[in-house]
């Protein structure tokens, strides 16, 4: 039996390679001018942050969306910048207390559920990461959550809704990628409080 590619894996991973060369191209440039002694401007400091929060989301991308194999291991300094970066600007903070380097798999599924609690904290608020003796918890922390009853129950179920958006595409992968490694999601919520594991 051959084993058929995961074409959707490998569509995320080409158009973040893709990407990640002219972002960092860019943000190489700002890194001259202002060696140059000409970044002063409060324009072009806009253009740095937004080159590094563009290049950060590059690479989360890249590990939410992308191919993964266990044999590939994320370092934890690479993860932080990662996140500090894509904290540019965000009304939303991400506390990572996982120690070490992680393995692709494992970490895709985090940054899938971080994906997933950004749109139950559309006001801002703190998204802590745990790793557990038998796998992660998340959670979610805010003075108004909006979770959405069809999305979050189908992480559970594994029922992806008909009426996907674009921009919900974490909830249709989550439990997919999570069966494969053979675990199962489960939430749990309170009025300020949110909370995933897997």
């Amino acid at each position: 039996m051959t084993h058929k590619p995961d074409l959707a894996a490998l569509v995320g991973s080409r158009i973040c390679h893709d990407l990640i060369s002219p972002i960092g191209a860019i943000s190489n440039g700002m890194e001259l001018i202002e060696l140059a002694g000409g970044a002063k401007a409060p324009e072009l400091s806009l253009i740095a942050d937004s080159v590094q929060n563009a290049n950060a989301k590059i690479r989360f991308f890249r590990v939410a969306f992308g191919q993964a194999s266990a044999e590939q291991q994320v370092g934890e300094q690479e993860i932080l910048t990662i996140l500090d970066n894509m904290a540019i600007g965000a009304r939303t903070m991400v506390d990572w207390t996982v120690q070490g380097a992680v393995e692709r798999t494992e970490l895709r599924l985090a940054f899938l559920a971080i994906l997933c609690f950004e749109t139950a904290l559309p006001f801002g608020g703190v998204i802590s990461v745990h790793r557990t003796q038998g796998g992660w918890q998340v959670i979610g922390e805010s003075e108004k959550l909006r979770v959405d009853d069809t999305l979050w129950p189908a992480l559970v179920s594994g029922d992806v809704p008909q009426t996907l958006a674009p921009n919900q595409v974490q909830f249709g992968l989550l439990p997919q990628w999570a069966s494969t490694l053979g675990r199962s999601v489960s939430t749990s919520q309170s009025d300020t409080k949110l909370e995933l594991t897997f």
